[in-house]
């Protein structure tokens, strides 16, 4: 998935109100640019850290940027955009180039499905249990390599899990796909200590037959590709 527009670099300022950030571009201008990602982003909303953003011209947004990315030592990057992983993750899945779904050829986004919610991808394929995969996008980061989620208390999170879990026992293959927008990291694992409820709705829907699959992402300036899985530490 390519960025629609050329990012361009800032400094972050500040974060508030959860879907505002003031930043800094590099001819000193201030601007204000649109946060996509309701979560704590934890350790990546410090005043002063290097980002990235989108601009763009559509006279129908109040927000002329949105930021995208956060850039670490080593040149290494952070994607802060919720939005990017079922993009990214969908073109892969079109591209039969996700690890264990080759063989599904159909690629439904965002289906109905369990009490009120959506699935974030349904995917069907001849001869093949229909698969509900729900997508989270991890950015935590508190030990150097370790991916973890979530960075704040999720009940919606347990809730998909929950309706997974009834998807397996419908006799459906489900599964729980945590993307890394990190490329700092070559593990993933819970962050039980941030919220219990989730862990153990978790462990419940593990052991009711909901797969897990953890995936790395390529991520530059230009765009964010699907990489190859990640352990799972749980």
């Amino acid at each position: 998935m390519r960025f629609q527009t050329e990012l361009v670099p800032a400094t972050l300022i500040r974060r508030y109100k959860r879907f505002l950030a003031d930043c800094r571009l590099e001819d000193g201008r201030e601007v204000v640019a649109h946060c996509a990602n309701p979560g704590s982003m934890m350790g990546l909303a410090d005043p002063g850290l290097r980002i990235w953003l989108e601009p763009n011209d559509d006279p129908k947004k109040k927000l002329k940027f949105g930021w995208r990315l956060v850039e670490h030592e080593g040149g290494h990057f952070t994607g802060v955009d919720t939005s990017v992983p079922n993009k990214a993750l969908r073109a892969a899945f079109e591209a039969r180039e996700v690890p264990g779904f080759e063989g599904y050829t159909t690629v439904r986004p965002e289906q109905k499905y369990g009490e009120g919610s959506r699935i974030d991808f349904l995917l069907q394929g001849d001869g093949l249990p229909d698969a509900y995969v729900e997508v989270k996008s991890v950015t935590l980061s508190r030990q150097n390599g370790l991916a973890e989620f979530p960075d704040s208390v999720t009940a919606r999170g347990a809730k998909h899990l929950q309706e997974l879990s009834r998807m397996v026992g419908a006799g459906h293959r489900a599964v729980m796909l945590y993307l890394v927008q990190r490329t700092d990291c070559d593990r993933f694992a819970l962050a039980s200590d941030i919220d219990p409820g989730y862990a153990a709705a978790y462990a419940a829907s593990s052991g009711a037959g909901v797969e897990t699959l953890c995936l790395s992402s390529h991520i530059t300036p230009a765009g964010v590709q699907v990489g190859a899985p990640l352990a799972v530490v749980i």
